[in-house]
């Protein structure tokens, strides 16, 4: 479905008048079998949108958290292959729930893009994230899974201006992946009203929905950007207790996928009711 299935989520998420939570785990952390269950229970724990990451030895767009999730993945001979077969496995019993990549440009560079793109959407993945592609590099990659109906999901920053922002949309789609602090990801708490500054100026120029993500932690991080932000990333918060709930040979312990889980239902219910007028929010 691609791109279709994103254009879905974020016009069921308008007419119940609330944000959607996105969630990132990445792909065969701690292992293969627990990535998969764990993946095939965010739907149900709240996550309306899933965000799963193609491990990578040079995370350089990640904090200490995701770095040492890629590094887990790999030591479990996690691949690109690996990974898509995930998402076969997931779609097997959900054909809903958005599913976008999030990485980096070698792996599918060493795959092919072409060849990439083609069974990436055969698996049931709709949208990518690849940190270092600029909109300079468009006609690498986002310009391709545009042509194949595949969303390719642009950067902006608090650095971003309007100039900036109309080259990053030109060929970005899907939404816009707003990182709210000038960092990597999960090192900083994000400052509120900036930016939500920066979401308005940005709706005066483009309606393609909006996620915020970077340093959101805590289901009432992720309900205060919930309440103006289309939709709310929570992603290193995630990672740290898969990274908690496993030993030195990161075997996961019985409760770890539960945890998890749990802790997104958390979360979604924070996001779900930002908007409540009987909570108070409006």
């Amino acid at each position: 479905m691609g791109i279709s299935r994103i254009n879905a989520k974020f016009e069921q998420l308008n007419s119940e008048g609330r944000a959607g939570l996105v969630t990132f785990t990445t792909a065969g952390d701690p292992d293969y079998n627990t990535a998969l269950n764990i993946l095939r229970g965010l739907p149900g724990a709240g996550a309306d949108i899933i965000e799963l990451g193609m491990p990578f030895s040079d995370p350089m767009a990640d904090g200490l958290a995701i770095q040492e999730a890629s590094i887990r993945a790999l030591k479990g001979n996690m691949t690109l292959k690996k990974t898509l077969e995930m998402v076969c496995s997931f779609r097997k019993h959900d054909q809903d729930t958005p599913i976008i990549l999030m990485g980096y440009y070698n792996p599918i560079y060493i795959y092919g893009v072409q060849n990439f793109i083609e069974d990436a959407l055969a698996a049931g993945i709709d949208g990518m994230i690849v940190v270092d592609l600029p909109p300079e590099e468009d006609k690498e990659l986002a310009i391709p899974a545009n042509d194949a109906g595949m969303a390719m999901i642009h950067l902006a920053t608090p650095t971003t201006d309007q100039n900036r922002l109309n080259k990053i949309l030109e060929n970005g789609s899907g939404f816009l992946y707003y990182v709210t602090i000038a960092g990597v990801t999960g090192t900083a708490k994000p400052d509120l009203k900036p930016v939500k500054t920066a979401l308005n100026n940005f709706k005066k120029i483009s309606q393609i929905p909006i996620a915020v993500g970077f340093g959101i932690k805590t289901p009432e991080d992720a309900a205060q950007f919930g309440k103006f932000a289309d939709a709310v990333v929570v992603g290193s918060a995630i990672v740290d207790i898969i990274k908690n709930n496993i030993n030195q040979e990161n075997v996961a312990n019985s409760d770890l996928e539960v945890k998890v889980l749990s802790f997104v239902g958390k979360l979604a219910n924070g996001v779900q009711n930002a908007r409540k007028k009987h909570e108070g929010f409006l």
